[in-house]
This record gives structure tokens, sequence and C-alpha cells, in this order.
């Protein structure tokens, strides 16, 4: 398998194997070297293994995506055993690629027939023009809630548009480390992003009280 092969070509440029505990106890401390190091010895067996099973689109983020995943579970303790690192990290890229597999296989699904009749308009009705003012204000409201760093990154690349290589070196980052901060900071804006919308989605005290009076008036 090539994630395999890429541990055991590391371990014969080193002559011998990762100190995979030394690397779980960085990670776990937050220290960015656990990761880089990480990402250097399995970042290239990942990226090929992933892209002959789904293709290239988003390639750079799923792979980010799964150290994300990786890091998390370790800091979490779900990691019991730091020599099975590395079983852990070919575990989760399998699981990715069966989940992306699953959404291609919903997603033809839910595709209308041929025939089928589309209806459109121009015009957005207002109702989904108030719907979208309030999703870019939460949007922002995220964003503005993020380290600054991690806003700084999303914000210039996601809709300043600016290349990896001018925000690499414009904010003094390597490579490994723009991508790590990308991944985690999406991973961030979508976690808050859900918790937002469940608060805002759930009812006031007040809310529920003028609920049921006109409940009781109708």
């Amino acid at each position: 398998m090539e994630l395999r092969g890429a541990q055991e070509r590391e371990c014969g440029a080193t002559g011998r194997g990762p100190d995979w505990p030394a690397i779980v106890e960085r990670i776990r401390s937050n220290d960015p070297s656990g990761m880089e190091e990480l990402y250097r010895i399995f970042c290239k067996g990942i990226r090929y293994f992933l892209f002959r099973r789904i293709g290239p689109q988003d390639l750079d983020d799923r792979i980010h995506d799964v150290f994300l995943i990786v890091s998390q579970a370790i800091q979490r303790g779900d990691l019991r055993d730091p020599e099975r690192l590395a079983g852990y990290v070919r575990t989760i890229v399998r699981r990715q690629v069966a989940a992306q597999i699953d959404r291609n296989v919903r997603s033809r699904q839910c595709r209308p027939v041929e025939g089928d009749i589309k209806l459109s308009t121009n015009e957005p009705s207002p109702e989904r023009t108030l719907i979208e003012r309030q999703n870019v204000e939460l949007a922002m409201r995220i964003l503005n809630s993020l380290k600054r760093r991690d806003r700084d990154v999303l914000i210039r690349f996601y809709l300043n548009e600016e290349s990896q290589a001018q925000i690499c070196r414009e904010m003094g980052l390597t490579e490994t480390q723009f991508r790590l901060i990308k991944s985690r900071a999406k991973a961030r804006f979508g976690e808050l992003g859900k918790s937002r919308l469940a608060l805002e989605r759930t009812p006031t005290r007040d809310q529920k009280a003028t609920s049921h009076a006109l409940r009781r008036s109708a």
C-alpha cells in the first residue's frame, strides 16, 4: 500500500523507524513540529492514494483534513498506543475515501433524470435575498471570532483569491504551516457555523411565549 510504502521509505532514509511516541506527545502538546513531521512522512503516500481513488478535486484540502482528524483524535486521547499511529493514519485515509465514494453515489442518485423540468427565475425572491444576507452576516461574525492568523489565511485565500505562495511569503509561513492552518481554520469555521445556526434556530423563552399565545388566540 502507498501509505505503508511512504513509511518504509522514511525508515530507509533515516536508518530507523520514526519515533511515534515522541511525535504523538508533540501533537498532544500542540507542538507544530509534531504535525509537520507526520506530514513529511505520509504526505506523498496519502496524496497518491487519494488521487488514484477519488481524483484530483480539492486534493490538498482532503489531505489536510486527514491530518486534522488525526491530530484532533490524538489530542482527545483516542489513540491509546502511539506505536499504532501509522496504522491509525491509514485507517483514517480509508474512511475518508469510503465517505467520499458514498457522497458521490448519493449525489448521482439525487440528480434529476434527463427531461425533468427545471423551474428557475432570474430574480431572487425577497425571502431568498434576506436569507443570503443573513448568511453573509453570520459568516462574517464567525470569521471575526477566529484567531487573527487563521482568519487572515481564510480571507486571503478564499475571498481575496491570493495564491498560496503569496500568502506564505507575506505571512512568513512554510508550505506545511499554511496548509495546516488553512485546514484547521476551515474546520473551526464549520464547527462555529453549526453551533451558531443551532443556537439561532432554538427559540428563546419570549419567542416560545409568543408562539404559545398565538396558538391560544387562534
